[in-house]
């Protein structure tokens, strides 16, 4: 069979020759006592016998992971051990008993993460995800896996772990072992090790971030909900940390967060993107960044809806806080900016206002003239009459203030596209799309001699 499409199911049915390896020595006598206990029996025996004497299962575990590297025995006994913590994720404390203090109780898996198959890979780093989660407190000088902290013990360190499970995690991330499994793998343990902020260190140095963003996309299946909530927690998890939020800054993450929530009804999804809106929000350029999405507008339809979770209702008031204070910080065209991108345009005084447009005549030409690009879309499909009007006069105002207007707006072959106003029933539409049209062939020269 293929290794790589094994199931715990088919592995926990395999039948493991004990005896054997307790008459070659790789097991001892007791070992073999505490495995015929254990082996083949179900929950509710085996919890009890964890219950009991947790520890000493855990050593023999350990022991047969160093000793035997039949992959067939390997694998059985990793499924035991994902069994066992998926029943009850707590045992994972059981790997730091003072009993097992001088035992390494990551190297077993760090070393298979990086040499087994499929089946041994994603068995290893979730059982070393589990262990990591559970481990101890720094107390008394002490740290976890039985290594003091100015010992010379050759114990795994946990810098060590957790730098060997990250590095692993982005590989899969990069480039995938499996082709279904190491995605979902890899972002799940990511979205629990991310808690931890020396791991958030080690994953911005790992160049981990750019490799989240391709997997923020609205999705449908149940299965790719999952993913896309395990990495829009991780992006989450990411919002608190200074060097992370700097790298996304560089990225698409913002629109792509945006078409999340635009298109999800998952609630636990809108949560945790809302919650990393929140924390964005007063970090870098964020806030201009949302506010030309048009997230004011979306936090509002958010909250019309009905939400149970209060975490969210909360994080969609306080977003919506934020973003109104940063709405009134903005500068004249960067409201005038908004008002264009979401399509809400109006006769605010800012259109008439002459200062208005020679003090930012400049700013039209960023990103290629996007906003002159974005008044051509609401003058080719807009049915407001108002903002027909209003595109209209905007076209005719950069006409006669910017030196190389004809030239623009000609490229932007906008003549054909506004005459065609001239023929509407608005009146006002007529007015200002026949002004629009005398400037662009007059051009700027004697553009000043018409007016509204």
């Amino acid at each position: 069979m293929d290794r790589a499409e094994l199931t715990t199911e088919q592995v926990l049915k395999r039948d493991i020759p004990w005896e054997t390896y307790m008459s070659t020595k790789l097991i001892t006598s007791t070992c073999l006592q505490l495995l015929r206990r254990y082996d083949h029996k179900p929950e509710s025996q085996r919890g009890p016998l964890l219950d009991e004497d947790g520890p000493s299962y855990v050593h023999v575990f350990l022991n047969i992971l160093r000793s035997i590297s039949k992959e067939e025995t390997v694998e059985y006994v990793l499924a035991l051990i994902d069994e066992m913590l998926a029943a009850n994720p707590k045992r994972a404390a059981l790997f730091y008993d003072k009993s097992l203090s001088g035992e390494d109780i990551y190297d077993p898996f760090l070393r298979l993460l990086l040499k087994g198959n499929w089946f041994v890979q994603e068995k290893s780093c979730k059982i070393l995800t589990h262990l990591i989660s559970a481990r101890p407190k720094l107390q008394n000088g002490m740290v976890p896996n039985g290594e003091a902290s100015n010992s010379k013990s050759k114990l795994t360190s946990i810098h060590d772990v957790l730098k060997g499970l990250v590095d692993w995690l982005c590989s899969q991330l990069r480039n995938p072992t499996h082709p279904n499994c190491s995605i979902p793998t890899a972002t799940h343990c990511l979205a629990t090790l991310l808690k931890e902020t020396y791991v958030r260190t080690l994953f911005v140095q790992a160049d981990g971030v750019k490799l989240l963003i391709p997997l923020i996309s609205p999705a449908s299946t149940q299965q790719s909900i999952q993913l896309l909530y395990e990495t829009c927690l991780c992006i989450w998890l990411l919002s608190f940390y200074d060097a992370a939020v700097d790298y996304l800054s560089t990225t698409r993450v913002m629109p792509r967060l945006v078409d999340v929530v635009k298109g999800s009804t998952k609630e636990k999804v809108v949560r945790v993107v809302v919650m990393s809106f929140r924390n964005l929000l007063a970090k870098g350029a964020f806030a201009a960044q949302m506010i030309d999405l048009g997230l004011p507008h979306i936090v509002q339809n958010l909250k019309a809806q009905a939400w149970s979770d209060e975490d969210l209702l909360d994080a969609l008031n306080q977003l919506e806080v934020g973003l109104k204070e940063n709405l009134k910080r903005l500068s004249s065209f960067d409201k005038y900016k908004q008002q264009v991108l979401l399509g809400h345009l109006d006769w605010s005084p800012m259109h008439k206002d002459p200062n208005f447009w020679r003090e930012n005549i400049t700013n039209f030409e960023e990103n290629d003239f996007q906003i002159l690009r974005v008044l051509m879309t609401v003058i080719d499909t807009s049915t407001d009459t108002t903002a027909l009007a209003v595109a209209c006069y905007d076209l005719s105002q950069f006409l006669q203030y910017h030196p190389s207007g004809r030239l623009v707006v000609a490229d932007l072959k906008a003549k054909d596209r506004v005459m065609k106003l001239m023929n509407h029933d608005n009146a006002e539409v007529r007015k200002n799309s026949l002004l629009c049209v005398q400037r662009l062939f007059l051009g700027a020269k004697y553009a000043s001699f018409l007016q509204v």
